[in-house]
């Protein structure tokens, strides 16, 4: 049982909660980049929250079932049909032998995530399924890959989920906490971070956010120290780097803060252009 991918999107990922405890080995988490509609999508489904599932970026795959099973796609706004039918997202969907599920682009937000019954049976390494080259044999989907998934029993009890997706959640408001290096900043720029509105540039992936706007930094350079994703870094040339999922595990720039989870997966939602301010929070 499987799936073929007919179109492999603009860059769709295989992604489960990440990959624990190599950080010392120099291996990043990785993981899906928005955990909260990662867990909706496994949710619905009656799925563990750590099954993996199928992360798809701004253009999305068109994929053929060769058996019939059960699936939930989640995300803020889509155009996706099945066969020739426009469907809704945030729901159980009945699939079919041979249906074909086309998620043509993403209209609000960046990435979707489409879970299937019991997941997907995929490459496992490190105690993950996620995708990151080298750790695993390729970086990303590709044209005519097969994955598989496990076998789906119309018998078994039917779910009746009733998950509410709070687009809500994800506004422009980005929580940070202090980063090891905060304090060294002076007050004035302190205040200038936290009332200026920041815009995505085009640099932005899964290892890094990188913002358009810059400040005059004046900090003493650092020895390279630890970092996680959702910390944000202050380079010499005075632009902020936000680390994502697959970011390094060390790094040399001053980290003046470090996201919450949940803001994580806020930005994760955002694409160039797209707005945000940080607002600093307590532990």
């Amino acid at each position: 049982m499987s799936i073929k991918i007919l179109q492999p999107g603009l860059f769709s990922t295989i992604q489960d909660r990440g990959r624990m405890g190599f950080a010392k080995f120099g291996v990043p988490k990785s993981g899906a980049m928005d955990l909260y509609s990662a867990k909706i999508a496994n949710l619905l489904l009656g799925n563990s929250e750590n099954e993996a599932l199928i992360e798809i970026t701004l253009m999305g795959p068109k994929l053929e079932f060769t058996q019939a099973t059960q699936i939930s796609i989640t995300g803020l706004a889509a155009s996706v049909k099945l066969n020739d039918d426009k469907i809704s997202l945030n729901k159980i969907l009945e699939v079919r032998k041979g249906d074909q599920l086309h998620i043509q682009q993403i209209l609000k937000g960046a990435r979707l995530y489409l879970a299937v019954k019991g997941g997907f049976d995929s490459e496992e390494k490190l105690g993950s399924k996620s995708m990151y080259a080298p750790i695993t044999n390729s970086s990303k989907i590709k044209k005519g890959d097969e994955i598989s998934y496990h076998p789906f029993n119309s018998s078994d009890e039917k779910k009746h989920a009733h998950i509410k997706f709070n687009e809500n959640y994800f506004n422009d408001e980005i929580e940070v906490f202090a980063g090891p290096e905060f304090e060294q900043l002076s007050e004035i720029l302190k205040l200038n971070l936290f009332r200026k509105e920041f815009s995505i540039s085009k640099n932005n992936s899964r290892m890094a956010y990188q913002l358009e706007e810059t400040f005059e930094n004046d900090l003493k350079p650092i020895l390279t120290q630890p970092v996680l994703p959702g910390t944000v870094q202050f380079t010499p040339s005075g632009n902020l780097i936000i680390l994502m999922r697959d970011c390094q595990t060390t790094g040399g720039y001053p980290r003046i803060f470090q996201l919450s989870e949940d803001s994580i997966n806020k930005l994760a939602q955002k694409k160039q252009g797209d707005k945000l301010k940080f607002k600093l929070i307590d532990l």
